[in-house]
């Protein structure tokens, strides 16, 4: 029988495998890699006039990279019918770009060996930059046929709602 205790001093981090991904709070199916969330803040360096000879550093605008979802091609349009809302080939003047709902938000959640939600990252104001509708074809190839998407955003916090789960522990029938 399992018991759960809330292990606060976990010794061994979490691994990157179990993770799903949600859009529009629909859980996307096949998403197999998602590039890290990563954010940079310029240093602005200024000195004060009467101290020539050192510089002081100052932290000056924050930068989030872009994400790249990648995920097996299949009948699911999703990832195009989102990449179309920022630029639609072929639709007529006036209707290649959805200004209404082309940014989205999107939530990443992690999870621990035993599938308890351990993480998740609010990613805020996503939008498609870029859409690989499919990786190159190789008839020589043994491989998964691979789409992605980058997403381009405007920050990401981590989800404070997600306790720490009671991890399980098996104890011995009596």
């Amino acid at each position: 029988m399992a018991q759960f205790t809330v292990n606060a001093q976990r010794f061994d981090p979490y691994k990157n495998f179990k993770f799903r991904l949600k859009i529009d709070n629909k859980y996307v199916a096949g998403v197999s890699k998602i590039s890290a969330l990563k954010r940079t803040t310029e240093v602005v360096k200024h000195r004060e006039g009467g101290d020539p000879s050192s510089s002081r550093k100052s932290p000056g605008r924050t930068e989030y990279e872009a994400i790249t979802l990648e995920r097996g091609v299949t009948h699911d349009k999703d990832f195009e019918q989102w990449a179309n809302k920022v630029w639609n080939f072929g639709s007529g003047l006036g209707s290649e770009v959805s200004l209404k709902d082309f940014r989205k938000d999107i939530t990443i959640e992690v999870y621990n060996e035993a599938g308890q939600l351990a993480i998740a990252y609010k990613v805020f104001r996503c939008w498609v930059s870029e859409f690989q509708s499919m990786a190159d074809l190789d008839a020589n190839a043994n491989a998964v046929l691979i789409q992605n998407i980058k997403l381009e955003n405007e920050g990401w916090e981590r989800d404070a709602e997600v306790p720490e789960p009671g991890e399980p522990t098996f104890t011995e029938p009596a």
